[in-house]
């Protein structure tokens, strides 16, 4: 997935994710399992809003992503806040680092964006590769249930001052697929200019992205509620995995 006209109102349209107290959560996490952040890398880290919170509080990271936009609009923002940050233009499953990481993250559903098993399969496996031993891996993805019963086959309409945003879902019942179809409507003097951009999101069991992290390497230590250190609840709409890198099978 390669963001190009979303990436101008990405930031815009997700000031409600609260990137300073995602950031302080994920502190939380590691510090709950008394892990030292080490190298960390903020895998699919879009514009780089979470990636700068965890900068400022003294985490050396470094973020990855697979649009070009997407990563000037990080850079652009680190710029601006003085922040040396280095960004990678890379897709997910095919990783390919410099050296060895302790952390990594990968927030916001980004892991939902791989619909083939086996780039999830292949993304675990990269992430394992350049991980060190006892690192961790932690991430979230929406669940089957939100896709089925939030996302579905609805409508969702965004209207701010850069932009009024028409979000339409088709979901794909037997693979838990959903088609997001965003057509932005941008003022232009007495006009609008329309954009639009396509993708999808597919969800996956928990029992199939543990078994995946297996055979990767690593051991699931927690899966958690969105924001929560508690079990997720059965109509849960986002989880939090925590696994750690026992061994490589790479």
């Amino acid at each position: 997935m390669t963001y190009t006209c979303f990436s101008e109102f990405y930031d815009s349209l997700t000031e409600n994710v609260g990137y300073s107290e995602r950031a302080d959560y994920l502190v939380e996490i590691c510090r709950r399992f008394n892990h030292d952040w080490g190298t960390a890398l903020d895998l699919a880290c879009g514009t780089g809003s979470l990636t700068l919170e965890l900068y400022k509080r003294g985490i050396d990271i470094f973020g990855a992503d697979a649009s070009a936009d997407m990563l000037s609009e990080a850079q652009q923002k680190s710029c601006e806040n003085d922040a040396q940050i280095l960004y990678i233009c890379q897709k997910m499953q095919e990783l390919e680092l410099f050296g060895k990481i302790d952390t990594c993250i990968c927030t916001l559903d980004s892991l939902n964006h791989l619909t083939n098993e086996t780039d999830v399969k292949n993304t675990f496996m990269r992430i394992a590769k350049y991980m060190s031993a006892g690192g961790l891996f932690i991430f979230d993805v929406n669940t089957v249930y939100k896709h089925r019963f939030v996302l579905g086959n609805n409508c969702f309409i965004y209207d701010i001052d850069e932009v009024f945003c028409a979000w339409q879902n088709e979901l794909d019942e037997k693979t838990d697929t959903v088609r997001i179809i965003l057509d932005f409507f941008v003022p232009d003097g007495k006009t609008y200019r329309r954009e639009s951009e396509e993708f999808c999101e597919r969800a996956y069991s928990d029992d199939a992205l543990t078994e995946w992290l297996g055979e990767a390497g690593f051991e699931v230590k927690a899966v958690f509620g969105d924001m929560t250190f508690e079990e997720p609840p059965e109509k849960c709409e986002r989880k939090f995995f925590v696994a750690e890198r026992i061994y490589s099978a790479v």
